[in-house]
């Protein structure tokens, strides 16, 4: 079961979420020299990616990928991409990398053949992903096509497109079985809805996406929420 970390407030909850990724990031360093970690896009992690740029992590040794994007240009609005570079990679963070989903010359499929070859040998040092109100997390959506590929614990597919009708845009995710190459995953969301969800998603007999990741036995979740 995921280890649960609630909070009174959303800005406390994103500090401890901060100091956990900064944690784990420092240990990978330590150990290896680089180390690359994985973040979300939405609305909750804005917060928490500012006062993670504020740490002293060795950030030119650091690089930051994205869980899912949608095929937006970097300077899209809706662009994941975007937000890691203007909230994230700035202050102390500047010498960060972002490895970069969308590539005007590729196509969608393409580009995850692409990513597939070029997938951290050494994994992530933290997988941060959040959730959505309909148990979706990255962007593996209870319609998407193909679903029981994105979820496979096993799979040997780490990034798939993906085709939603909750998405005006074709998008890019990483798989279950990607996100489980980390030391780490930290689930991170807000509101009394969301947490209703988490808590359908720990039943043996739900069937939302984030359940598979909440069940799973290979890499620890750890949850952090506030209201």
């Amino acid at each position: 079961m995921p280890i649960e970390h609630a909070f009174a407030s959303r800005r406390q909850a994103s500090s401890a979420v901060a100091d956990r990724i900064a944690t784990l990031v420092d240990a990978r360093l330590a150990n290896a020299g680089h180390a690359t970690f994985v973040v979300s896009g939405g609305s909750t992690p804005g917060e928490c990616f500012s006062m993670l740029s504020d740490k002293p992590i060795d950030w030119q040794n650091v690089r930051v990928a994205l869980s899912d994007e949608r095929w937006v240009p970097s300077d899209h609005v809706d662009s994941n991409q975007k937000l890691v570079q203007d909230r994230l990679l700035i202050n102390l963070a500047t010498a960060g990398e972002v490895l970069s989903i969308y590539d005007a010359d590729q196509s969608v499929a393409e580009r995850c053949g692409a990513l597939q070859a070029a997938f951290p040998k050494q994994g992530f040092a933290c997988c941060m992903v959040g959730m959505g109100g309909d148990g979706h997390f990255a962007s593996l959506f209870p319609a998407a096509d193909s679903l029981e590929v994105g979820l496979d614990l096993d799979g040997m597919f780490f990034y798939m497109p993906v085709r939603t009708a909750a998405s005006p845009h074709p998008r890019v995710t990483m798989t279950l079985a990607a996100l489980l190459h980390s030391d780490e995953i930290i689930l991170f969301f807000f509101g009394d809805e969301k947490f209703a969800v988490y808590e359908q998603a720990k039943l043996a007999t739900s069937v939302l996406p984030v359940a598979h990741l909440l069940a799973q036995q290979k890499t620890p979740v750890h949850v952090y929420w506030a209201p």
